[in-house]
């Protein structure tokens, strides 16, 4: 790969897990916007659900997540007790008529929960919704907390997918980022969830931490893959100290360069294709039977704040603080701040404090850029049928003068469709980012974008 080209499109864009992305999100949202479109949501409407728990019993320097350290159990049986009046207060809100299809446990740490909350919460969550037979029900999971209590909390919930968070399985590149974790430990979990009958396990990856190498990057990589995961996410590593403090225990000076972050990318990329995973969108990889693969072949791939899903739910709802959900009307999101989040669900309330209400053109660039992350183009006649020739004409206008100005071979029109080439794919956020209105717009800085 030229450094030149590297250097031109690595500059920082958002990751498109949304859009518009949550820097653009206002106050004009409120609470009470959020109850009317709860409250407008159609009998029968399927919904995904996303659980926030904001609390870790460590905390990892290069996380991005909104969680804080706490060695006391006090202030997470606190936290539950407000989150399970937000989902109270959702589920009146909605008359306990939406259809679950998929429920998603996040953090923070949602394995630090005692055995009997996860079951609690489970439990709530089944008494106050509607779900389906075949709901996904996955955790993200930390093996330090691990034990027998929770690996039997978990399948008596109904998991379906365990996602474990690996990063780099070389000790000094672990003790740099203040995640000591054993490829034994790794394995523990993999088995015990499958033990419990849990179908599909996922594990995350990490390229461009401190001290990584190609060797270790390597390494690491046959040792997730010894463990045949159903999926693999492969994230670059988002450096943001601007934003999370304690990013700044990692010093700049051992972080690898953009054109080494993209040489570790497309390492460990080869060897994740040649063990017979497909690729999916930029960064994850999926066994051909699974759903994930299945979708990406089959023109149902989707994005949201998870990554890629196969997720085709009419609305999103999030559930505790900084959590964010998407129905018809906009974005929504909750309170970041524990303290506040509680007061605000305790009082009576939803915690709602900023979102956005979606206009057409927001809708079809979200469409555009979705189908970029998801399929590395889109179609020009897909785009008219759903959007109509007046609507569109602006951003046809935008991919054409993208196609007709490119040098570098990046982009290019084919027949019907604009489509990302090979050459560009490692860029393809900075593509979608041409496509990005608010860009540019307010304070927000982002990561570099391979």
């Amino acid at each position: 790969m030229d450094a030149k080209l590297v250097a031109k499109y690595a500059a920082p864009v958002p990751r498109y897990t949304s859009y518009p992305t949550a820097p653009h999100f206002n106050g004009d949202v409120s609470a009470a916007t959020y109850s009317d479109w709860l409250g407008a949501l159609h009998k029968g409407a399927s919904v995904s659900l996303y659980v926030h728990i904001p609390y870790c019993d460590r905390l990892c320097w290069f996380c991005a997540c909104h969680t804080k350290q706490t060695r006391q159990y006090d202030p997470v049986a606190r936290y539950l007790s407000a989150l399970n009046v937000e989902i109270d207060t959702v589920a009146e809100l909605t008359g306990k008529r939406l259809n679950v299809t998929a429920l998603h446990f996040g953090g923070g740490s949602p394995t630090l929960l005692s055995a009997g909350h996860i079951r609690e919460l489970g439990q709530r969550l089944r008494d106050r919704f509607n779900f389906a037979a075949a709901a996904e029900i996955s955790v993200e999971m930390d093996p330090n907390d691990m034990d027998e209590a929770r690996f039997d909390a978990l399948a008596a919930i109904g998991m379906t997918r365990a996602s474990l968070g690996v990063q780099d399985f070389d000790a000094r590149v672990q003790q740099t980022i203040n995640r000591e974790q054993t490829f034994e430990q790794t394995r523990a979990v993999v088995d015990g969830v499958r033990l419990r009958g849990v179908g599909s396990v996922n594990l995350d990856m990490l390229y461009g931490l401190p001290h990584q190498t190609e060797d270790s990057i390597a390494a690491t990589t046959e040792q997730v893959l010894s463990l045949r995961p159903d999926r693999i996410a492969l994230f670059g590593y988002a450096h943001v100290p601007w934003m999370k403090k304690h990013q700044t225990m990692i010093d700049d000076a051992l972080l690898p360069n953009a054109e080494a972050r993209l040489v570790q990318a497309e390492l460990a990329s080869r060897l994740i294709l040649k063990a017979g995973y497909q690729s999916i969108g930029m960064d994850h990889f999926a066994l051909p039977t699974d759903s994930l693969a299945v979708a990406a072949r089959s023109g149902r791939l989707r994005r949201n704040f998870q990554g890629y899903t196969t997720d085709q739910a009419d609305a999103l709802i999030g559930l505790g603080a900084s959590s964010i959900g998407l129905l018809p009307q906009g974005f929504v999101q909750n309170m970041p701040a524990t303290g506040e989040y509680e007061r605000r669900v305790l009082s009576g309330g939803l915690a709602t404090v900023r979102g956005i209400v979606l206009a057409d053109a927001d809708r079809m660039r979200s469409w555009v850029i979705e189908r970029l992350m998801c399929e590395f183009a889109f179609s020009r006649s897909e785009l008219l049928a759903l959007f109509g020739e007046a609507a569109a004409r602006q951003v046809i206008a935008e991919a054409e003068m993208f196609v007709a100005q490119d040098r570098d071979g990046i982009f290019v029109r084919a027949g019907n469709r604009f489509v990302v080439t090979q050459r560009g794919k490692p860029f393809v956020r900075s593509i979608a980012a041409v496509f990005d209105a608010y860009l540019g717009q307010g304070a927000a800085r982002h990561s570099i974008a391979v």
